[in-house]
């Protein structure tokens, strides 16, 4: 009988674990009932926050800026190196998490750090760019971004345009000629877990806005002013995939920078050495803390099980929540689902109890899957 290797590749509980903790806790659930198992552990993620946490983990170096903050303030963002390749995570510079608590500024949040940010990568010598965008705190289409690589957004004075997305309906000319000639040279990977269109209905602001304090109001100035925004930077391109990811800051990489859209999972798992890992296991553990609707579009878990399944290997799932019928998670690729809320229905305790619920659950995956 072959000997049992399992792959833990799961990403984080969100607000409970990182997902260095989620493969931690997995690990020692499942020795606890199959002594001296083999596990081999790779945190994953798909572009958004954590993404630079999951490459450290694989073995990637952790570097550190001073770059501006969502607000313009500075702030300390991290990012990933490994030989030629960097991975940059917009959230670091210009994340939600750099807003104090209950303060949004929709219209004038800015993305200049996660220039910055990319700028720092190519002082590091990087070639090779996986940018990965989700959890931002800005609208502004990659507007502050481009400025701090050296582009030059101009209103009708000749005065360079205020930060953030609102101030962009003043935006009279963009001169790109600027822009660091590094970026010629290197391959820019916009990483995106979203394929959203700049505007409109399924736009940055329409779909994202509200959950950086936008009101309905702010939603319709930021529309416009980005509809108005690409119409300089370049007509027809709003509807591009992926353009509307991270408030827009997928329009300025795809149009300005010259990146290329790719799922963020995707690219993640080639960045991590996923392949490789999953021709050594028998069985690989996935999962985030809540399985859901989202999870199928483009998530980590669904990015995994996809994988495995195409290998032949199978695959069951961790989670906080689980609100996926058998039948969705069986279409996933993923056999059966562990979810904490089973163990510990009250939202609140389960969280607090995260790390010792999932090792109980790993312990009922390993009778199910692993023991005789």
């Amino acid at each position: 009988m072959e000997t049992a290797r399992v792959l833990v590749a799961a990403d984080k509980f969100k607000g409970s674990l990182t997902a260095v903790q989620v493969a931690e806790r997995v690990t020692a659930g499942l020795r606890r009932v199959v002594p001296g198992l083999a596990v081999e552990t790779l945190p994953v993620a798909d572009g958004g926050d954590g993404t630079v946490a999951a490459a450290v983990a694989a073995g990637f170096e952790r570097r550190e800026a001073r770059v501006t903050g969502p607000l313009g303030d500075p702030v300390t963002a991290a990012y990933a190196l490994r030989g030629g390749t960097a991975v940059v995570e917009m959230a670091e510079a210009s994340g939600l998490q750099h807003l104090p608590d209950g303060v949004f500024a929709p219209l004038t949040a800015t993305t200049y750090g996660s220039g910055e940010l990319l700028k720092a990568a190519l002082e590091a010598g990087a070639t090779t760019i996986v940018f990965g965008v989700g959890g931002s705190a800005t609208t502004d289409g990659g507007a502050g971004m481009l400025a701090a690589l050296g582009a030059r957004l101009l209103d009708a004075d000749g005065e360079p345009v205020a930060p953030g997305g609102g101030p962009l309906a003043t935006l009279a000319e963009a001169d790109l000629s600027g822009l660091d000639p590094r970026l010629k040279d290197i391959d820019l990977v916009l990483a995106s877990d979203v394929d959203n269109p700049l505007t409109g209905p399924k736009g940055a602001p329409e779909v994202y806005g509200r959950q950086k304090g936008a009101s309905e109001e702010d939603i319709a100035v930021l529309d416009a002013a980005l509809t108005h925004y690409a119409s300089i930077l370049g007509p027809d391109t709003a509807a591009l995939p992926g353009a509307g990811a991270a408030g827009g800051i997928g329009y300025g990489a795809l149009v300005a920078l010259g990146a290329r859209f790719r799922p963020g999972i995707e690219v993640m798992l080639d960045v991590l050495g996923f392949a490789p890992a999953l021709a050594r296991a028998t069985l690989v553990i996935t999962g985030e803390g809540s399985l859901d609707e989202q999870t199928l579009h483009g998530k980590a878990p669904a990015g995994v099980a996809a994988a495995a399944r195409a290998a032949g290997i199978e695959v069951v799932a961790v989670c906080g929540r689980l609100a996926l019928p058998p039948e969705a998670l069986e279409k996933a690729g993923i056999r059966r689902a562990y979810a904490l809320a089973d163990l510990e229905p009250d939202p609140a305790v389960s969280m607090a109890q995260a790390g010792p619920l999932l090792e109980r659950a790993a312990e009922s995956i390993a009778r199910d899957f692993l023991a005789g």
